[in-house]
């Protein structure tokens, strides 16, 4: 069996990060993604925090992988005519360009459909259409707007953004899928037609269960599983909740040994309902069973930051990877803070391919992540990214130039 988009082409305008994600994705399921990028400069990650002068940065490597790349001046007449060529070619056009700038390439929708009636155009914005559709938006913009900082952080300091792109790769994974939908309807319609994700709409899908408290806050005045209850008033706007879990199972981060010079020595601890008789048992406080004020979760809730004060003291005598084995051979929710240079060294997920070294012929091997979507039959493989224009020639001799034809466009300095 072969790759699960084998056959699909993507005419790849993006740039940065959240369309990247998606087109890196779609490239690890087997489309092949054709980048168009500027001659000479390329994406303009390729240029930044680099590490080694003079090479692509791991930002640009490690959102491009399994792609071409072709350099084509989209303002030159002759460069105009090899993108109109690779829009016939092509299944699917993917871009987070500015609000405008594919029309003002001459790509309008209307264009594209003249051209390629089948095309699909998927596009990543900052907004969508409303009183700031055509504001620019990067990734801690998308994380405010969309909910995500006025939650989290803790209820006495600012609010904060998060270190998961939720807002750029969060919204180029929803854009991925609308994409994959599109290309199965367009099996029976036999039409393309145009896909949006809006960055605050990806944040804000993400954020849903504030959505949700942000409701039951109104109805009630109270939520009893947030760190305020019982002691601090609640506002008319769900507050910032530090590391409480967001669902009915209160959880908190909890110190462990060594927590003193490492800053990483914390485990995430689960007060679950069903095994709160062998929490009370591996702490040591059997008493709690039959307190009134501890025996049931309804009981529980205005003293939980107590219980967690109590269970820290048991958790600060191991290590994160003690208490993890102890409390999960009672089937206790438990879960170790890993660090990245933990998660990078560790060899189960190296063994599962969720981290992968990659050779890159300037670069030398470097880690990534790799496709977090596991296929039975048709498993990814993570291929380096692409030089800048390196498939320039091989894809327009698939377009019908020939050698000559494409000597005069390099002249003309239309690639």
């Amino acid at each position: 069996m072969g790759k699960a988009l084998d056959g699909v082409r993507i005419l790849d305008f993006t740039h940065v990060q959240s369309g990247p994600t998606c087109t890196q994705l779609l490239a690890w399921l087997g489309a092949d993604v054709i980048k168009v990028e500027r001659a000479g400069e390329g994406d303009i990650t390729r240029g930044q925090l680099r590490d080694i002068p003079g090479v692509d940065s791991l930002y640009f490597t490690m959102l491009n992988h399994n792609k071409r790349s072709i350099t084509v001046d989209a303002k030159h007449p002759k460069g105009k005519q090899v993108l109109e060529a690779l829009v016939k070619h092509c299944d699917v056009l993917v871009e987070n360009f500015a609000p405008g700038a594919l029309d003002r390439m001459g790509l309008t929708w209307e264009h594209i459909q003249s051209l390629n009636p089948r095309m699909i155009v998927a596009s990543v914005k900052g907004f969508g259409p409303g009183p700031y559709e055509d504001c620019k938006v990067y990734e801690n913009v998308a994380q405010c707007a969309g909910g995500s900082a006025s939650t989290t952080g803790f209820d006495d300091g600012p609010p904060m953004v998060t270190g998961a792109q939720i807002g750029d790769s969060g919204t180029g994974l929803h854009l991925a899928l609308g994409i994959v939908a599109a290309l199965y309807q367009r099996k029976t319609t036999g039409r393309g037609q145009r896909v949006l994700a809006a960055m605050q709409d990806g944040v804000l899908n993400l954020c849903r269960v504030k959505l949700r408290d942000q409701q039951r806050l109104a109805r009630t005045g109270v939520m009893e599983e947030y760190p305020q209850y019982p002691n601090t008033p609640f506002g008319d706007a769900v507050p910032r909740a530090g590391n409480a879990s967001g669902g009915g199972q209160p959880g908190w981060i909890l110190k462990c040994k060594g927590w003193e010079t490492d800053p990483n020595a914390y485990i995430y601890f689960i007060t679950q309902a069903p095994v709160w008789k062998d929490i009370c048992e591996v702490i040591g406080r059997p008493e709690w069973l039959t307190d009134p004020c501890y025996a049931t979760p309804k009981a529980r809730l205005p003293h939980l930051m107590e219980i967690f004060g109590q269970i820290e003291e048991w958790t600060k005598t191991k290590d994160k990877f003690e208490a993890m084995d102890l409390l999960n051979k009672r089937d206790i929710p438990c879960g170790p803070i890993l660090s990245m240079k933990e998660i990078a060294e560790e060899p189960s997920l190296r063994a599962t391919g969720t981290v992968v070294e990659v050779d890159h012929p300037t670069r030398g091997k470097y880690l990534s992540v790799g496709n977090p979507i596991k296929m039975s039959e048709s498993p990814s493989d993570v291929k380096r990214s692409p030089l800048l224009g390196e498939h320039t020639d091989e894809v327009l001799a698939e377009l019908g130039y020939t050698q000559d034809q494409v000597a005069a466009l390099r002249a003309d300095k239309a690639i």
